[in-house]
């Protein structure tokens, strides 16, 4: 066989290598999206507002949660983390704030018209009271509830809450750790090939926790922290709320946190690498009802501390509502 015989084979052999590969990691993609959607299709309700289109479920029966999601979550992010409580026998309602998946983007998307929102909601709901639990971002709409609204408000849980409260990003990261990170949230298909290709660089960016840990947890802990970054996809539907939550993680939080005036338990990890220990800490120090609880390891997600943080919920909500 002549040698520019032999090199075009080869190349077309390679391109075919190259084609099948593509082909399957395009099937691979559209079959893992179009799973995501389906699983949140069915499971939420979308009511109007004067904010617009606000999305939300309601799960359970019991005393009412209003439960929170963080960045990159949605109301199903509210009920995976909640779904023990569910399951101890509390009302859960989980609402997807501004720009998250089907709740619209408001002319004012700020943390107080969201605190406003989740009264419109519960308005609607015909609830009266609520014990507020907010995870990472939405740890910040949380407080603002409980200030703004005290009266609906019968407790607040600060769950690893994201917050500026120094002045500066307790985020750290490089330039290019940021652009890497930005990339990836802004595309469905960076997110899925990086979830699969690096997953413990996602979990040690995205959620802030060590894969080492992640690994030396239980089988079940380990299949949660693998749910809960595969069900941040479809991020392309979560975009403006991304966008909003970093903006709001880097500013500082103008809350008056010291005049909130109902009991409060604040949760997080001595690890948590988006370092809300420290926010954790100073959040205790300036609300007045404020009781504190860090776990020396678990990240942002924390790991293996699941069964820990709802019995101290479950206590914590308990006599709070009828």
């Amino acid at each position: 066989m002549k040698p520019a015989a032999s090199r075009r084979r080869l190349l077309l052999g390679a391109a075919g290598l190259l084609a099948v590969g593509v082909g399957t990691t395009s099937i691979a993609f559209s079959r893992d999206l179009r799973r995501s959607r389906q699983r949140l299709a069915g499971r939420s309700t979308v009511i109007p507002t004067t904010f617009g289109a606000l999305e939300f479920a309601d799960v359970g029966r019991g005393p009412p949660l209003l439960v929170i999601h963080g960045t990159g979550g949605g109301f199903d992010q509210g009920l995976r983390f909640s779904q023990p409580l569910i399951e101890s026998g509390h009302r859960v309602i989980a609402p997807s704030r501004f720009g998250y998946l089907r709740s619209e983007w408001p002319e004012d998307p700020s943390t107080e018209r969201q605190a406003d929102a989740f009264v419109t909601l519960l308005d609607h709901l015909r609830i009266d009271r609520a014990v507020a639990i907010g995870a990472s971002a939405g740890a910040l709409p949380a407080a603002a509830f409980a200030l703004r609204h005290a009266e609906r408000c019968a407790g607040l849980v600060l769950l690893v809450p994201a917050a500026n409260l120094q002045g500066r990003d307790p985020v750290v990261m490089s330039a290019w750790q940021k652009y890497l990170l930005d990339a990836t949230l802004g595309s469905d298909f960076l997110f899925w090939a990086a979830s699969r290709m690096a997953p413990g660089a996602m979990f040690r960016t995205v959620l802030a926790t060590d894969p080492a840990l992640i690994a030396q947890a239980s089988p079940a802990e380990q299949a949660r922290a693998r749910t809960i970054l595969a069900e941040l996809l479809p991020v392309s539907a979560k975009r403006r709320g991304l966008l909003n939550d970093a903006l709001r993680a880097g500013s500082p939080a103008g809350l008056d946190f010291a005049s909130i005036q109902v009991p409060t338990l604040i949760v997080s990890c001595e690890d948590d690498r988006f370092g809300t220990a420290a926010t954790a800490r100073t959040l205790a120090a300036t609300i007045p009802q404020a009781r504190l609880v860090i776990y020396l390891s678990g990240g942002h997600i924390w790991v293996g501390r699941d069964g820990e943080a709802t019995g101290e919920i479950r206590q914590f909500s308990s006599g709070l509502l009828p």
